[in-house]
């Protein structure tokens, strides 16, 4: 019985997970050159071969002088048995259809200036149409006259676009990786900050920089702060876009040369130094200064170069979630249930409340997040809309992972797909994860139960929030499965160790203290807690 429930399971699974695509792909070739172009087409009128093998080939005929509209000024013998070619014009695509029919061709092309649409038609008007029916950009097939000449042979066929692509596996490893490895160097700071102080050597690196968040007043007015600035991007985007831009730069290159600079501590590299003037600098801060300011410069001049900027959008977004979960501590678990509770209605309630108020039917934080140009991303249903001339880049907040969809070979030679990760998919369960670290290293875990619990729990809220987005089609808000797992996930654990409070109350630190010693719960003078193990 169990086996075939998973049968079942497995098969809905993979029957969800293959859809048919509105884009598709022309192939042109002649004896010596090859090369594919995009196409759309309409899969419920004029399906296409799914593979190359299986399409037809036919010899590809230029009809762009006329519309064919009706079958006056064309020969018969010079289109029978071939595809055409021909100009959009303005009559309906169904007519040139059947008008290409009556003349025996085997398939219709129409080249196009403008949008590249879905072809749709009366429900009447499909059943009268046999033949293969598509469009594609006009200025694609001036290059394959220029390349090809006469003697052209075409195919078109549509390879079926899986849901589940690799991108989202790589999606999940950069965002367990920057998890794990924020909430290690956290606890490595807070350990380095304990020895510190208990050898009387005063504010040491770790400490350096740091902002604990203690007042449950302050996560209300920092959370009031986010959704302030949302709706501010929403109304002024166009502007307040490139002040985002700027200062991701800025923060970028700096928590770059944080991770890098920790990095060369742990292997031990020297730091050298020099004196000009009575004034010490050091020869490895200005190498990573000079290189962490040149990343975020090529990112910031050529940021909307698809095909590869992402690689170093990825490094630098990976770099700021790092930086941040180390400098922005929670004292105790009250905090972290605020600031996730508060974020958690913040997210649902910018992606699925506010598109019952906007003019266009789209969250705010779609609108934000992908910009008000990205007209493909919010398309409705199976239609598509692919430029028929190259667009004017339109400005993205840098605030997203993103990776390129490896399996949509149609969709990316239309325009490139991505998968996308918001950085607060990370940051916000990272400062959980954070403080799990910290107080393992209060309670002088060696098996970091609550930072190993916690990361385990943010996997598996990934797993639930990417399965979800995938069986329903539509992207999802991750903080409504990743802060209810954190969150129980580590309640759970505090409360099977009999630490629960202990774990809720943490550390405060005195504000006043220039030293912000500790003040440990319950009167305790030493840096460990014991607790009952499960």
């Amino acid at each position: 019985m169990d086996r075939a429930v998973k049968i079942v399971l497995f098969s809905v699974i993979f029957l969800a997970s293959q859809i048919n695509c509105q884009e598709a792909i022309l192939r042109i070739s002649n004896e010596n050159t090859v090369r594919d172009y995009c196409i759309v087409h309409n899969h419920s009128w004029t399906p296409l071969s799914e593979t190359l093998d299986a399409a037809l080939q036919y010899p590809l005929v230029n009809l762009t002088s006329t519309v064919l509209c009706n079958t006056s000024g064309v020969n018969p013998d010079l289109v029978n048995g071939k595809a055409v070619v021909v100009m959009r014009g303005d009559c309906d695509l169904s007519q040139k259809a059947r008008v290409a029919q009556s003349l025996n061709a085997t398939a219709l092309l129409i080249a196009s200036n403008k949008a590249l649409t879905t072809p749709t038609a009366n429900d009447s008007e499909y059943a009268k149409v046999h033949i293969p029916l598509a469009l594609m950009r006009y200025r694609d097939f001036l290059e394959a006259q220029q390349v090809f000449g006469d003697g052209m042979q075409a195919k078109l066929y549509a390879p079926p676009n899986s849901k589940i692509d690799a991108s989202i596996a790589v999606m999940l490893l950069i965002a367990i990786v920057t998890i794990a490895l924020g909430g290690y160097w956290s606890g490595t700071c807070e350990r380095d900050r304990l020895n510190g102080v208990s050898g009387g050597g005063g504010e040491s690196k770790a400490d350096s920089g740091e902002l604990f968040l203690y007042s449950p007043l302050k996560v209300v007015f920092f959370v009031a702060l986010m959704c302030g600035m949302l709706v501010l991007m929403y109304f002024f985007y166009n502007v307040l876009v490139y002040v985002i831009i700027v200062i991701f730069c800025l923060a970028s290159a700096s928590a770059l040369f944080s991770c890098f600079d920790a990095v060369l501590d742990l292997v031990g590299c020297g730091t050298g130094s020099f004196s000009i003037r009575n004034h010490n600098f050091s020869v490895r801060s200005i190498i990573l200064a000079a290189v962490c300011i040149t990343v975020a410069v090529v990112w910031g001049v050529y940021r909307n170069e698809d095909r590869w900027i992402w690689i170093l959008q990825d490094l630098l977004g990976v770099a700021f979630c790092l930086n941040f979960m180390k400098t922005i501590s929670l004292s105790n678990f009250k905090i972290c249930v605020i600031l996730l509770s508060l974020l958690l209605l913040y997210d649902v309630f910018f992606v699925f409340i506010t598109p019952f108020f906007t003019k266009n039917g789209v969250s705010i934080m779609v609108q934000v997040a992908l910009g008000p140009d990205a007209s493909g991303e919010k398309t409705q249903g199976n239609m598509v809309e692919v430029p028929a001339e190259p667009q004017a880049p339109s400005e993205k907040l840098p605030v997203v992972m993103r990776v390129p969809r490896f399996s949509a070979w149609a969709q990316n030679l239309c325009m490139m797909q991505f998968s996308i990760l918001g950085y607060g998919d990370i940051i916000v369960p990272g400062l959980l994860v954070a403080y799990c670290s910290r107080f393992d290293v209060w309670i002088n875990s060696r098996r970091k139960v609550y930072f190993v619990s916690c990361c385990i729990a943010y996997f598996l809220g990934m797993i639930l929030t990417f399965a979800v987005m995938l069986l329903s089609g539509m992207g999802q808000p991750a903080l409504l499965y990743l802060v209810p797992f954190t969150l129980i996930t580590c309640a759970v654990v505090a409360a099977c160790r009999g630490e629960m409070r202990q774990f809720w109350a943490g550390t405060t630190y005195e504000v006043l203290d220039s030293s912000r010693e500790p003040l440990l719960p319950e009167g305790r003078t030493d840096y460990s807690v014991e607790g009952e193990k499960c």
